[in-house]
């Protein structure tokens, strides 16, 4: 089962996402928890995101984000997206990926993120 933190929900919004996916994960039987990673993501255009991680199946939590968008019409950040060629940089722990964000289901923008002591920060955003 993969885990990792390339989610991110509307600031204030987050703890009513969070158990509603779980519950509607539990409640489909698909294996995925999503707790709070406990910090920020700041962005200007997009205002600000409380970044989760998650345990279960890539797809499913990728679902469930993205439908807790839509259903409880918030914005929500889906990261994990990189650019092909980066093996050298990753492997000198210089860790670039991009987002897409959401806002009721439906894609506003772009984000370019990167690490600053283990934890996401955005570099670049974009609208679309």
């Amino acid at each position: 089962m993969a885990t990792t933190d390339n989610f991110a929900i509307e600031q204030g919004k987050a703890l009513r996402a969070i158990e509603w996916m779980n519950s509607e994960a539990a409640k489909n039987n698909k294996k995925l928890q999503v707790k709070l990673e406990g910090y920020l993501l700041s962005t200007t255009k997009f205002g600000n995101f409380e970044v989760v991680s998650w345990k279960g199946e890539w797809s499913t939590a990728r679902n469930m984000v993205i439908r807790a968008s839509k259903k409880l019409n918030i914005k929500v950040v889906e990261a994990g997206y990189h650019v092909k060629g980066q093996l050298l940089s990753s492997l000198f722990g210089i860790s670039r990926e991009f987002a897409k964000v959401y806002s009721g289901g439906n894609i506003i923008g772009n984000l370019e993120l990167t690490t600053r002591s283990g934890k996401w920060i955005a570099k670049g955003e974009k609208l679309t």
